[in-house]
């Protein structure tokens, strides 16, 4: 029985291992019960990152932890603004919770046991932009640097303009991209004209 019992951990932990980031309901469909996941917890061989979220002790998610487990916990969401802004090392900013654009209609996420800041996008401002990152192995969806940009400024109530003038800043020094990118998403996201003194301002 223990040894049966110490089996199936490890091949839980294993699991979790290549998953980089693991849920209960991961372990549904090939029969294990989610009460390995309590027992290694209590060993000290898996971290709880969150509500339903476990890694390994052994594994560094390393900065973008956080990231990791907020795309694991809501699958369909984008990590924007903000958060965004600092996996594209493009502001000074250190946001204390992860930022996510989810569409209009979607659930919001609840008792993910993780800091969220949650915006709602809709249409094209929603679905373009996208880039996937694989962190750990685990899918970790970005919205690229120049979607970013205009990102802050249609959102600058929520984020400041002054992060949006250094985010564009960042944007041109960094290269992060062409002025053509940039026209293209503030048409998306309808501030072309609100950009348009400081695109044209900036080198």
């Amino acid at each position: 029985m223990g040894n049966a019992g110490s089996g199936r951990e490890q091949t839980v932990l294993d699991r979790v291992r290549r998953a980089g980031v693991l849920r209960p309901r991961d372990l549904d469909a090939e029969g294990i019960p989610r009460e390995y996941l309590r027992r290694l917890h209590q060993r000290g061989l898996l971290l709880r990152l969150g509500r339903g979220l476990y890694a390994a002790t052994d594994r560094d998610l390393g900065a973008h932890e956080s990231l990791v487990a907020a795309c694991k916990a809501v699958p369909n969401g984008v990590v924007c603004l903000l958060s965004a802004l600092r996996f594209h090392d493009m502001t000074t900013q250190a946001p204390r919770a992860v930022w996510l654009a989810v569409g209009h209609k979607a659930r919001a996420p609840v008792n993910s046991g993780i800091p969220l800041h949650v915006v709602r996008f809709s249409g094209p401002a929603l679905s373009e932009g996208v880039t996937e990152h694989l962190v750990e192995g685990v899918p970790v969806r970005v919205y690229d640097p120049a979607k970013t940009v205009a990102d802050c400024f249609k959102y600058r109530n929520k984020v400041g303009l002054d992060v949006a003038l250094e985010a564009l800043r960042e944007f041109r020094q960094q290269r992060k991209g062409s002025a053509d990118d940039l026209w293209h998403y503030a048409s998306v996201c309808r501030v072309a004209n609100l950009m348009r003194p400081y695109l044209e301002a900036t080198p």
